[in-house]
């Protein structure tokens, strides 16, 4: 059984800023959503609203790095790259300030559609020099996002998970490597965020059915240990597979794409997540069937990768977990 983690960024940033007069928390107007209240009302001093201006808060944090501040900013993130693109370009990512960019609900984790779902963000950031890519797949990798981000000299970009979060594994983030979650030899899935949970959830009905699946989870997208992944994708003998909580153009099927065309790999790849499209509301069990993120589809896509039916269905899955809808569990509906 799964144990299920409450809010463990609430706790864990509190735990890891307080009391370090270098961290200072930014908000911009979204603190409760972003799991910081408590660290607002407890540590008032660390703690700094702006509002609903974002490129201000770009700007003005770049400003707080400058000054020898380790800035923390908390908000959705779609509202931190696709508004203040051009501040968060030229006050944080040129001058390499050491700014942590919180960002939280990626992807198709909120019913919000696509003004609040940010599914290309992975494909910006890459694209931006001097910057790295974190990405949370659990609540311990949520727990040690914070220290994770504040061990790199320069800026950071997070995908954090809230709510309740699953506790899938027992060791914290170590930047630049990769999760082995599964040693086969017949294909290589390759996995992040909350797609890893929906890959383990069909290795048990693979392996009845005789395919030796290879998993690796990526929790540091950039920067990207290509040797160790070429190492993988010459152990298995049918090719590689990815599944992403993104679209498919510049995210971790890309990543991969192009370590295998720089390196002359010949094996097959095919690549799952939003293929060209804006996601629209909903749970997030009901859009990741809609769109194909979900442990079924990457079972259709390993009987494509090899040109077998394995009679896998939906009953023959690992249980999902049942969640609510963050509508009706916080009042902003988000």
């Amino acid at each position: 059984m799964v144990e299920m983690v409450s809010r463990p960024y609430a706790k864990a940033f509190e735990s890891f800023a307080a009391g370090n007069p270098d961290i200072l928390c930014l908000s911009a107007d979204l603190t409760s959503s972003c799991e910081v209240d408590g660290f607002r009302d407890r540590h008032p001093d660390q703690f700094i609203s702006l509002g609903m201006a974002e490129q201000n808060m770009m700007s003005f944090a770049g400003g707080l790095g400058l000054a020898g501040y380790r800035p923390f900013i908390h908000t959705f993130g779609v509202f931190m790259y696709r508004r203040p693109y051009d501040q968060l370009m030229a006050s944080i990512a040129y001058p390499r300030r050491k700014v942590r960019l919180m960002g939280f609900l990626p992807g198709i984790t909120t019913p919000g559609g696509m003004t609040h779902q940010s599914i290309e963000d992975i494909s910006v950031m890459r694209s931006i020099p001097n910057m790295t890519i974190l990405e949370t797949g659990d609540a311990t990798e949520v727990e040690s996002i914070c220290e994770a981000a504040d061990s790199i000299d320069g800026p950071v970009w997070c995908r954090v998970l809230r709510g309740s979060v699953p506790r899938l594994f027992d060791t914290p983030i170590k930047v630049g490597e990769m999760r082995e979650l599964s040693s086969g030899d017949d294909i290589l899935v390759v996995t992040s965020g909350i797609c890893t949970e929906e890959a383990m959830r069909a290795r048990s009905a693979l392996a009845k059915a005789g395919l030796s699946i290879r998993h690796l989870h990526l929790h540091t997208i950039k920067p990207f240990d290509s040797k160790a992944l070429l190492d993988h994708i010459g152990s298995v003998k049918h090719g590689v597979i990815t599944l992403e909580n993104h679209v498919t153009e510049g995210g971790i099927g890309s990543l991969v794409a192009e370590t295998m065309a720089d390196a002359g790999v010949g094996k097959r790849l095919i690549r799952l997540g939003l293929k060209d499209t804006y996601a629209h509301g909903g749970s997030r069990p009901y859009l990741m069937r809609y769109y194909g993120l979900d442990a079924l589809a990457l079972v259709r896509g390993i009987e494509d990768l090899t040109g077998q039916q394995f009679g896998i269905t939906e009953n023959d899955l690992d249980s999902a977990r049942v969640e609510d809808v963050h509508s009706l569990v916080k009042a902003e509906a988000l």
